[in-house]
């Protein structure tokens, strides 16, 4: 009988297995992965999954039969990992960014290095163009001194690429920020590695992440890949600068899809790196911020910030007054078990499914709630 020690084993070298399958069928091995519970539980009933799952693709199929040439591969990874102080995250590990999890193309198996909380109460990431002007650097240092003030847990996601990302990390750094780098490559390896040193500091203060084993060359597609985890892990995109077209507006959009909140700097007319912010303002696709103020009350992060300060003052006073019968049987709920869907708040108080989504909306615009992406309802405080 295998030990839990050896099962984990297993089903982190499944599920890396797995990640090398799913490079071109990633939705595909996502949902089978919820389907079945795990990776193991995949690679047990791998001789089963065409007449289980009629519609998986062929190659799915074809390749998930012969998977001895890749565990040698695999083992090699994990040892790597395990050598170097990475941690390697499958979809069904506690501490996967829970943000992600739900996203229809999440990763089967992030590789991370830091000491960071991926699940984070706040997490931002801030985005734009790799030739960030002074307009933009002056943007991002106020706006990263002030949120710090504001808002001092928010931790701060960002490429680690020139201009924008950069300046994002090393401002975040300076202000005694977590700050966490999404790669587009393995981490035996540093792009651009003119930023090793600000990657270094990161590890200590924050950390690195990335879903590509190592050996993994920065390709172009691996950098448009990588802006999904981007999006994906945090609560808002902020495009500082960006042209008519580039990468900071392809993880908007992403942002977008995932059910995040979007946020831009406009710049002045004519100015060819604030020309994608403005465009982005003017279709309705970003809210317009001028300052990290702007920022905290439209995420409604400006309650929890009173909050904080008058706990770090002795003060106490009730969390959430007023609230009515199905109101305090919600918060009591997740006061136990946080971040639930609406269908499970429903079973588990006895409230009808349509007295819950309007109390849900209430208990939102009071701020006690926040709504994530696939569904979830989370206690704000």
């Amino acid at each position: 009988m295998l030990t839990r020690t050896m099962q984990n084993r297993e089903e982190l070298v499944n599920t890396a297995i797995l990640t090398r399958l799913s490079y071109f069928h990633l939705n595909a091995m996502v949902e089978l992965y919820r389907q079945l519970g795990s990776a193991t539980a995949i690679m047990e009933r791998r001789k089963e999954l065409d007449s289980l799952f009629p519609g998986l693709p062929r190659r799915v199929l074809t390749d998930i039969t012969d998977i001895a040439s890749m565990r040698d591969r695999v083992e090699e990874e994990l040892a790597w990992a395990d050598a170097h102080g990475v941690k390697a995250l499958c979809l069904n590990d506690e501490a996967y960014p829970y943000r992600m999890k739900e996203a229809p193309d999440a990763p089967l198996m992030l590789f991370y290095k830091g000491n960071a909380n991926l699940n984070a109460r706040h997490m931002i990431n801030i985005v734009g163009t790799r030739h960030c002007t002074r307009y933009g650097e002056d943007l991002i240092r106020t706006f990263v001194r002030d949120l710090r003030s504001l808002v001092p847990d928010t931790l701060v996601v960002s490429g680690l690429a020139y201009g924008v990302d950069i300046h994002a990390h090393r401002e975040a750094l300076a202000n005694g920020m977590d700050t966490v780098a999404v790669l587009a490559h393995g981490l035996d390896t540093l792009y651009p590695p003119s930023h090793r040193d600000d990657a270094n500091r990161m590890v200590n203060q924050g950390g690195i992440i990335t879903e590509y084993m190592t050996h993994t060359k920065p390709d172009k597609l691996n950098f448009v890949r990588r802006n999904r985890i981007t999006a994906g892990l945090c609560d808002a995109t902020i495009l500082v600068e960006s042209a008519r077209k580039g990468g900071g507006l392809i993880t908007t959009r992403i942002a977008k899809e995932y059910n995040r909140d979007v946020f831009a700097f406009p710049g002045p007319v004519g100015a060819p790196y604030s020309e994608g912010c403005n465009n982005l303002i003017r279709g309705c696709g970003a809210g317009l911020i001028t300052s990290a103020e702007d920022f905290v009350k439209d995420m409604g992060w400006e309650n929890e910030a009173t909050l904080e300060k008058a706990r770090s003052k002795g003060i106490e006073r009730s969390l959430f007054p007023n609230l009515t019968d199905e109101e305090q049987k919600i918060v009591d709920l997740l006061q136990q078990a946080n971040d639930l869907r609406q269908d499970v708040i429903s079973v588990k108080t006895g409230i009808n499914a349509g007295t819950v989504t309007a109390t849900l909306f209430q208990l939102e615009m009071k701020g006690v709630v926040k709504a994530y992406a696939g569904g979830t309802y989370h206690l704000m405080a």
